[in-house]
């Protein structure tokens, strides 16, 4: 076992789960040849998963074997490290709100960066790049609120604000109507009249 082959896999096992390495950082001493080669090694030999292109997590060791880490632990690590915001896209937001019953049948999650797929395992999960103004609120009540609305859309945003104001605790109901500003026009009306504002 080379050196280096030692080195990645130390430091894939130093890691919390989830967490995401990539070639790049065992560069310097090391060629970029000699890096991905022992990458493709340590993914063979079945000591890394590659998730996604120059993205790598280590599989976590139980007692009936290895598994793919947690999808959010993975989607965590990446969104720290590519200084991302990531959340929940809006059809899982109103599920989550309880304003439909349909179970989204894809993992697709929102990001500040760009679309990319992630495969762990048998799991793909998408990221797709959204406006800003929907991951503003982060993944808070009042974030979630806010990607529901946006999915639900304009013809149904009165009743389902009525059913999201119910849910919120005050303070991100509070937060959801002074935020209003950020978001599209037809939102921010809603919020403003359930605010008592319009």
């Amino acid at each position: 076992m080379s050196p280096l082959f030692q080195t990645i896999l130390n430091s894939s096992k130093a890691l919390p789960e989830g967490s995401v390495l990539s070639p790049k950082e065992f560069l310097g001493p090391n060629t970029r040849a000699a890096v991905d080669q022992a990458f493709t090694r340590l993914t063979k030999a079945g000591k890394l998963i590659r998730v996604g292109r120059g993205t790598y997590v280590a599989p976590v060791e139980g007692r009936f074997g290895s598994r793919p880490p947690s999808p959010e632990a993975v989607i965590k690590s990446l969104a720290a490290r590519k200084g991302e915001n990531v959340a929940p896209n809006g059809a899982v937001a109103a599920n989550a709100l309880g304003l439909t019953t349909q179970v989204p049948v894809q993992e697709i999650f929102f990001t500040s960066g760009r679309n990319r797929t992630l495969r762990l395992g048998k799991r793909t999960i998408r990221f797709k790049h959204a406006p800003r103004w929907q991951l503003s609120l982060g993944d808070r009540p009042a974030g979630m609120a806010v990607r529901a609305l946006a999915w639900v859309g304009r013809a149904q945003g009165r009743e389902a604000l009525a059913k999201i104001r119910r849910k919120l605790p005050k303070e991100e109901w509070e937060l959801m109507v002074a935020s209003r500003a950020s978001f599209p026009e037809w939102i921010a009306g809603l919020l403003g009249e359930a605010g008592g504002l319009g």
